[in-house]
């Protein structure tokens, strides 16, 4: 049977049509003609027509073309990952930034997807690499969960680098990405937030107006205005000239660097691009003036971003002074079973609030106003154990003045429930006023889907309850002082803490414990968050931690004192206490809602324009 059309051997001489017949008089070597819609019939002379390559070929093929690439997004991840703690390198957040909006530039939506991908697998797996106490698998599972937000945020960028001021949307996209990573899936994961990787740089005083939020801005929109520097510098490399759009390179002054359309529709299945045949290419020399005149106000411009940080005023005048103590009592190993017999924590923390106490007595050291401890200072609830609660209040008499402690302490009406709590303990009347952990960490202090994953996951049976969170910001009075206790991650969230700052607090308190994950990073890593939360909310932070770092950090953001990891200690110092709030605090949340949503809508008109231009060019 034949699949071609029909000739004069197969067709029988008197169904010929005569119109037919006295066009094939006419007809060329080349061989029959074809009917219309139908693919020509290869004969004597006839180009023959390729093959489609299958499935497997073009995936080979887009690999190798992509590689190359997804290599230099996986190398800018990396990049970006050494900015944070405990690298430091805050200049790599720029170029990481710059780096991820030219590699994304004027890719398809899909191909763009794949480079955010390709730039945050290997950006949090550094990052977060602290996890590997718990298990490289948490590690690599985390990274790539993080890692496709920054997917969505590529998409994002490529949509967008069409449309004029693309910096601009590229900063957007950059704050609706950690929006939505700070609050997706179980309640979200804020780590590794642009601003917490440039605490020591330029931009910090901008958390004042905007808080987290205007500093990732402001980090996004310098790098992306670098990386829009960069694209107008290249173009002064002489390049082959092929036509009349080279000049101002290729394709005109904002063309696309691959193929693809502003909605993400591919133009080309990984095709090879069709050889040029204008005639022989030639060397030619872009004028460097009017290319200057384009990179240079990028650069200024981020500069000016930067800079401005420095006319930020940053109010440090205190209101009143408290005389603190920070207690560390430390843990006897890291790790995941850092707590070891019962009572050890608790009585290591009692040991060094009592040596505190005999240093006041001898003159050595001026009482306290407070103390402070850390979370899980006692890993028993001291209203159901008589012996942890009367420790405590051992050492608030000895030491005169009243304890912040953190304690573990059964839900009083849900069975197996457990809340984080920090709990004001009076040397006279004991315990008092309290503040509840408001946003337990999924699968380290609660299991979601316990009774599912944990058959599947059976390390999941190493947190045998799961906390209970609390509704109430964590405002206590503490001895003449009204604090703001944040326990542990919760200085990542901003609206836990805004909120705190708003109900009245005067300084803050971070109890943490960082114990499981002592000398991986962790710790400093959490402890930058304090000095951007120090800066944004103008409020002295305290962190006391377990095994370290306990820190004081002024509201200007400089660590005024600070332990080392794993080593009982006690710090002292007159904590600054202010009652005036910051933009940052009167303008709430708003500031990144309208930049999330500016980024979004950035992202629709340019499918809406890629759409009308193919609508236009069929017309």
């Amino acid at each position: 049977m034949h699949s071609g059309p029909a000739t004069d051997t197969d067709r029988p001489s008197g169904d010929r049509p005569p119109a037919e017949g006295a066009a094939e008089s006419g007809r060329s070597a080349a061989g029959p003609a074809a009917a219309p819609g139908a693919e020509p019939a290869a004969g004597p002379g006839a180009a023959a027509v390729p093959p489609r390559p299958g499935r497997l070929r073009r995936t080979g093929r887009l690999v190798r073309r992509e590689a190359p690439r997804s290599a230099l997004a996986a190398a800018s991840g990396l990049g970006l990952a050494l900015a944070f703690p405990p690298y430091d390198l805050w200049p790599l957040a720029l170029l990481a930034v710059a780096a991820l909006s030219l590699l994304t530039r004027g890719r398809t939506a899909r191909q763009g997807a794949w480079t955010g991908f390709a730039f945050g697998l290997p950006f949090f797996f550094v990052l977060l690499r602290w996890l590997h106490v718990i298990g490289y698998d948490a590690v690599f599972g985390l990274s790539v969960i993080e890692a496709l937000f920054l997917s969505a945020l590529g998409a994002g960028l490529a949509l967008t680098s069409r449309l004029p001021l693309w910096p601009l949307w590229a900063a957007c996209l950059w704050v609706a990405e950690e929006w939505a990573r700070d609050r997706l899936p179980l309640g979200g994961f804020p780590w590794g937030r642009l601003a917490f990787g440039v605490t020591g740089s330029p931009y910090l005083p901008l958390a004042a107006l905007g808080g987290a939020v205007l500093v990732t801005f402001a980090v996004a929109l310098s790098g992306a205005l670098l990386g829009s520097a960069a694209l107008a510098a290249a173009r002064l490399r002489p390049g082959p000239r092929t036509g009349p759009e080279d000049r101002n390179g290729p394709g005109g002054p904002d063309a696309a660097d691959g193929p693809g359309t502003a909605d993400g529709s591919d133009r080309s299945d990984g095709a090879e691009e069709a050889p040029h045949t204008g005639g022989p290419s030639r060397p030619h020399a872009v004028p460097v003036r009017p290319v200057l005149r384009r990179a240079v106000p990028p650069v200024v411009l981020a500069l000016a971003v930067a800079l401005a940080g420095y006319a930020v005023p940053v109010p440090t005048e205190a209101d009143d002074t408290a005389r603190i103590a920070v207690v560390q009592g430390n843990v006897q190993q890291p790790g995941m079973d850092f707590l070891g017999r019962p009572m050890l924590i608790l009585n290591n923390h009692v040991e060094a609030t009592l040596d505190l106490a005999r240093d006041v007595e001898a003159g050595r050291e001026q009482r306290p106003d407070l103390v402070i401890w850390p979370e899980n200072a006692s890993d028993l609830d001291p209203f159901r154990y008589p012996e942890a609660g009367a420790r405590m209040d051992e050492a608030a008499r000895a030491v005169g003045v009243p304890i912040l402690v953190g304690a573990l302490v059964d839900h009083p009406t849900k069975e197996g429930y457990v809340e984080n709590q920090g709990i004001v303990w009076d040397p006279e009347t004991g315990p008092g006023a309290s503040y509840t952990k408001q946003h337990p960490v999924p699968f380290g202090e609660y299991v979601p889907f316990r009774d599912q994953l944990s058959k599947v996951i059976t390390r999941l049976q190493r947190v045998p309850r799961d906390f209970y969170p609390g509704d109430t910001t964590g405002v206590l009075q503490t001895g003449p002082a009204r604090l703001g206790d944040v326990i542990c991650f919760e200085v990542a969230y901003d609206e836990i803490v805004r909120d705190t700052v708003n109900a009245g607090a005067r300084a803050l308190v971070i109890q943490t414990n960082n114990a499981t994950y002592g000398r991986t990073g962790q710790p400093e890593q959490q402890l930058v968050m304090s000095r951007l939360r120090a800066v944004e909310h103008g409020r002295a932070v305290v962190t006391a931690a377990t095994s370290g770092i306990s820190a004081v950090v002024r509201p200007d953001g400089v660590i005024d004192r600070r332990t080392e990891e794993f080593t009982r200690d006690v710090i002292t110092a007159d904590l600054p206490l202010r009652d005036d709030t910051t933009v940052a605090d009167r303008m709430g949340a708003a500031p990144e809602w309208v930049l999330a949503i500016v980024g979004l809508l950035s992202c629709a008109a340019a499918i809406a324009l890629g759409r009308r231009g193919r609508t236009d060019r069929r017309g």
